[in-house]
């Protein structure tokens, strides 16, 4: 059984598709997981539908705006929430155990937030009135060769690098860097965190970890000018994908916890405080 490392460390945003079909049997595994219900740590159940490209005329395909960004996807994986408290970030993290789970079955997908047409995926999706529609993703097999505008969007969003250990993950409190080995047993799930992807490849997330009480603590740092798309913060929904990322991690390695919120979580400037893990309880 491939573990969730082999996964994270192997998936990758892809945006040029073979155009071959899903193999049925794959396909029906995958809508079968998608269908089901999903609940995020803070209680928000995000709702996600697998859209079919064939089922809309190729005139309606180009109104869906993934025409030139996206090449020969023939599914999209359309994840709506209700607006509610943290429900961004349970978003996230409901659609990343979804990406995973694709990437685990050999498919490639991408993270959209920008660069589609809101309406006419929500029209697709069966979106309803009071949902927000904050992402989508094609889905499919990975064509041999990457397409050029692929190519340059990875180069402009710097998609093959990831900040360093001292810029993300804190010993105590910030400035101190948490080192890999002072991570001992949860090193592999902060990797996993580091690797994670993020709008823009902006990797919003920053960690303290206080040994003395065993607590990760999860904090956003806001990019400047990258607040809002459409009604929704993609960084907090980033905050969800690190989450998930830790949290398959931490259970696959057969370590205890769980999320909670601290009302005594100590302010860090500029950082806004999102949630923490309590290990082993």
């Amino acid at each position: 059984m491939t573990s969730i490392t082999e996964i994270i460390q192997k998936r990758y945003s892809c945006r040029s598709y073979s155009g071959d079909p899903i193999e049925a049997s794959v396909l029906q595994s995958f809508r079968e997981i998608v269908s089901a219900p999903q609940k995020g740590p803070f209680g928000n159940s995000p709702r996600f539908v697998l859209i079919s490209m064939d089922t809309v005329s190729r005139d309606d395909w180009k109104k869906l705006g993934t025409y030139g960004v996206i090449k020969n996807a023939h599914w999209y994986l359309a994840g709506m929430i209700s607006p509610a408290p943290m429900a961004t970030q349970d978003y996230g993290y409901c659609k990343e155990k979804l990406i995973l789970k694709a990437a685990g079955m050999g498919l490639n997908t991408c993270w959209l937030g920008g660069t589609f047409a809101i309406s006419a995926f929500g029209r697709a999706a069966g979106m309803h009135r009071n949902e927000l529609l904050p992402t989508i993703s094609p889905v499919g097999y990975a064509a041999r060769r990457r397409s050029l505008t692929e190519r340059v969007m990875r180069g402009i969003a710097g998609s093959d690098h990831r900040r360093p250990w001292s810029a993300l993950f804190f010993n105590g409190s910030i400035p101190t860097p948490l080192t890999p080995e002072e991570a001992g047993a949860y090193r592999e799930a902060l990797e996993n965190v580091r690797l994670a992807p993020s709008a823009s490849n902006k990797q919003p997330w920053r960690i303290v970890y206080e040994p003395g009480r065993n607590t990760f603590l999860f904090y956003l740092s806001r990019a400047f000018g990258y607040r809002h798309t459409r009604d929704v913060s993609l960084q907090e929904i980033d905050i969800g994908i690190a989450m998930c990322h830790f949290e398959l991690t931490v259970k696959e390695s057969g370590l205890a916890g769980n999320w909670r919120q601290e009302d005594s979580a100590p302010p860090i400037k500029s950082w806004e405080y999102m949630a923490s893990w309590q290990a082993g309880s």
